[in-house]
């Protein structure tokens, strides 16, 4: 597989602290953000297979939309420990979002990978979860992938943030009752392009979603027939869901792509009560509150980049 690397622009812990401040205030009414020890990951509610989000950070991105979209392109299977081997990182702790490994499941879903990868000195932990329509009742069917698989597969597209799994200071992010118009991970990458513009900053790691509903999909178990060639095509196709925290949210986003055809933010979540999926915004703005976790990314990874690409899907 191809691989491009690319070094991010990165800032110290306090500025980019001062920066989110400054942005998410336009967007909620109570916001603080400051740099704090990481908290023990493998805890409850995050369940990790790693203790933090720190230590040689990186972003990758495999595949993308263009291999689902128009019509999928089912020759796009990944495996996590070869994506962190390809990148020289064995043992790699990764979390993000990204397409299920349907050549294992045998239909398409919603993944949530995170996985500690393998390493000459341990064996690798996948603590994933997948979400698929419910083929009994339509609704949302979430399940640790672990307990029916052993692989460590993706499929299709992947937006994924690696480190070491380390604790370290990381940046906490608490804003309540959203009174703008953007979500939580859009205000903080536009607060992240306005601020650095033209040089690309990437961040990831995990935020709770504590109080209030936001809008998910789930793409449906079966792949498209027809072309998708329109948003609204994708639209009509996916199915949309209000799911309540507290959710276990795992964003990856980057404040501009600097050429590698990225797609900008990508947020997936599970949850300890049956729900999961993709994470589009809070439905609930006076009652919303969210606490985050985030690291900054040191490089950009690009993996088996799309020849052909489009801009459908990507929301």
């Amino acid at each position: 597989m191809a691989c491009a690397e690319f070094p991010f622009h990165v800032p110290s812990l306090s500025e980019l602290a001062e920066v989110l401040q400054k942005g998410l205030k336009d967007n909620f009414a109570d916001v603080h953000v400051s740099v704090v020890d990481c908290p023990d990951l493998t805890k409850s509610p995050f369940t990790f297979p790693a203790k933090g989000i720190c230590g040689k950070t990186r972003i990758i991105e495999v595949g993308g939309v263009p291999y689902l979209l128009p019509l999928v392109n089912k020759t796009k299977v990944y495996d996590l420990n070869k994506i962190a081997q390809e990148i020289k990182f064995p043992g790699a702790f990764i979390l993000g979002a990204g397409a299920g490994p349907f050549q294992t499941l045998g239909f398409n879903a919603e993944f949530m990978p995170i996985v500690q990868t393998a390493s000459e000195k341990k064996s690798p932990v996948n603590g994933s979860y997948f979400a698929q329509v419910n083929p009994a009742d339509g609704d949302c069917l979430l399940e640790k992938y672990s307990e029916k698989y052993h692989d460590f597969g993706c499929a299709l597209l992947a937006n994924l943030f690696a480190s070491e799994g380390q604790p370290g200071k990381v940046i906490e992010v608490k804003a309540k009752r959203r009174t703008g118009v953007l979500n939580f991970v859009t205000c903080m990458r536009q607060a992240l392009e306005k601020h650095y513009g033209d040089k690309p900053v990437g961040m990831g790691g995990t935020f709770l979603v504590q109080k209030g509903t936001v809008k998910a999909h789930i793409m449906p178990a079966e792949f498209p027939s027809c072309p998708l060639n329109s948003d609204d095509d994708v639209n009509k196709w996916l199915r949309f869901y209000e799911m309540q925290a507290p959710l276990v949210c795992l964003p990856v986003f980057v404040s501009r792509d600097p050429g590698f055809d990225l797609r900008l933010e990508h947020t997936h979540f599970f949850s300890h009560h049956g729900k999961g999926g993709h994470y589009h915004y809070d439905t609930s703005p006076d009652t919303v509150e969210y606490l985050g976790y985030f690291s900054p990314a040191e490089f950009l990874f690009r993996i088996d980049r799309p020849k052909e690409t489009h801009s459908i899907g990507r929301d």
